[in-house]
């Protein structure tokens, strides 16, 4: 036997020790593209939750007021989170191979002062003026330009970019989410006589659709839920000082508080927070359009809780949502 090694034992050794770094990177892509559809769907699912509910604390709050305790809510139960054993265990759960900073620099709390401007002082001001000038089927309609403005931003200022099938499953989602919301009854729409609220609903969805892609910057934070709880509690705040302001009296009836602790807990911290998780993992692009679910899931959570119909229309728009979250979730 010779001592030398046989040069076809040699090849086939580098072939597998360069092999496994490619396996794992695949690895790793595997897991940030699965738990990022999952997080930006829970999200999707939580926030559809609370349609139902604001509905019904609706009846005694002012929207303004709804709007602002929930954000504000939502802010101080991370702040707990934060300061509490939980912390670091909820933070585990989020690692994944993507790359975080750890550090919030003053530049963060720039984008984060804009986030809150955009997402939570003129989107809903422009929302609430839009919605008193023109009719419910208007809105609705309009209201899924949030979807269209980050898909459009994210492609025009962040590059983000995907395959051929990751187009076509957006639009499947925009087209299924325009039909779940108006439920197909297009011969309603009155957008040339309600004109000014009509611009006032689309320049709103224009500022979420900003929050949402200035949002990707601050997603990429170690600490998501400190940053998460930025978000809520300043935006809630600013809300609340707003509607003072207008002179919107701080009434809160018994009945309204349960719904309302339980919109600010789950529709909006943690949905929140998983929607910060999504941008992270699968970009604003991806993230803002599955998002759009969320009506779905909240006409399905209002037709089990509040017994609102749920048409035939509904339905098949709903299978095309799903249909396009699957195109895009495929690799």
């Amino acid at each position: 036997m010779s001592g030398s090694i046989d040069p076809r034992l040699l090849a086939i050794i580098l072939r597998k020790v360069k092999a496994e770094p490619k396996s794992t990177r695949q690895d790793e892509d595997y897991l940030t593209h699965h738990w990022g559809y999952v997080g930006a769907i829970a999200s999707a699912v939580l926030f559809g939750v609370s349609s139902t509910l604001n509905k019904i604390a609706l009846e005694n709050v002012d929207p303004l007021i709804v709007a602002g305790m929930t954000y504000l809510v939502g802010g101080f139960l991370l702040f707990g989170v934060h300061l509490s054993p939980l912390h670091k265990k909820i933070l585990s759960l989020f690692e994944t191979p993507t790359e975080t900073e750890a550090k919030i620099s003053k530049k963060d709390y720039g984008v984060l002062a804009f986030v809150i401007l955009s997402g939570s002082v003129i989107a809903p001001s422009m929302l609430l003026q839009g919605l008193s000038e023109t009719t419910a089927i208007n809105a609705s309609l309009l209201l899924n330009a949030e979807s269209l403005f980050t898909v459009l931003i994210a492609f025009a200022f962040l590059k983000e970019r995907g395959a051929k099938k990751d187009y076509f499953g957006i639009v499947l989602l925009l087209v299924g989410v325009v039909f779940m919301t108006t439920n197909g009854q297009f011969q309603r729409l009155t957008l040339t006589k309600e004109t000014t609220g009509s611009l006032l609903i689309i320049g709103a969805c224009l500022s979420w659709g900003i929050d949402n892609n200035l949002s990707k910057f601050l997603s990429k934070k170690r600490d998501i839920v400190k940053v998460t709880g930025l978000k809520c509690f300043l935006g809630g705040a600013i809300l609340l000082v707003i509607s003072l302001l207008l002179g919107v009296r701080l009434d809160l009836p018994p009945v309204s508080i349960p719904y309302l602790l339980s919109v600010g807990a789950f529709s909006i911290a943690f949905s929140v927070l998983l929607f910060l998780f999504a941008l992270r993992e699968i970009g604003s692009m991806r993230t803002g359009v599955i998002f759009s679910t969320s009506s779905l899931f909240g006409a399905i959570f209002a037709f089990i809780v509040l017994r609102e119909t749920f048409t035939l229309t509904q339905l098949l728009a709903g299978l095309t949502m799903l249909s396009g979250v699957y195109i895009l979730y495929r690799k």
